[in-house]
């Protein structure tokens, strides 16, 4: 066989193996839109006006409709120094069983709801992230469970450059 023919037959195989994969992706890509508009159905509708108050009273009735207990059985994680204001760490782990949403508040900020998450039946209540934080303040967990809200409060010291002073 000559050379310009098994390229010939290179390129075409080329061109039915994109094709190919090109189809297979389509069929993948239009299955993961069905799985994801199901599971949309399910989500509960983004809380905006929560996310828009600028109080801590206020975006917890926008969000809950209900006032908050203390509860022991909320693990708030916060460093007593924040050395490094751009990125603060929280971490919430609840041993409080039907756990359906934890929220996380931060009342100096300008918008009191600084997160808020809906945790799905069977998942282990516990989440984390970091905050930004411009200065001293209090870092506020909010958990739903069984109906009830329970929260837990720790105060942060911001200090630049990681000095208490």
């Amino acid at each position: 066989m000559s050379r310009s023919m098994t390229s010939g037959r290179a390129i075409e195989r080329r061109l039915v193996l994109q094709f190919l994969g090109a189809g297979v992706a389509a069929l993948e890509l239009a299955a993961g839109l069905e799985s994801s508009a199901q599971g949309a159905e399910e989500m509960p509708e983004w809380p905006m006006r929560a996310f828009a108050q600028k109080d801590e009273a206020r975006a917890l009735q926008a969000l809950y409709g209900a006032a908050i207990e203390p509860s022991d059985e909320i693990a708030l994680e916060v460093p007593l120094i924040a050395e490094n204001l751009a990125s603060v760490p929280v971490s919430v782990t609840i041993s409080l069983r039907d756990v359906t949403s934890i929220s996380i508040l931060v009342p100096q900020h300008a918008v009191a709801l600084a997160a808020s998450y809906c945790i799905p039946e069977g998942t282990e209540p516990s989440v984390s992230c970091h905050l930004r934080m411009a200065k001293t303040g209090d870092v506020v967990a909010v958990v739903q469970s069984a109906g009830r809200l329970y929260g837990a409060r720790k105060r942060v010291k911001v200090t630049r450059g990681g000095y208490a002073g």
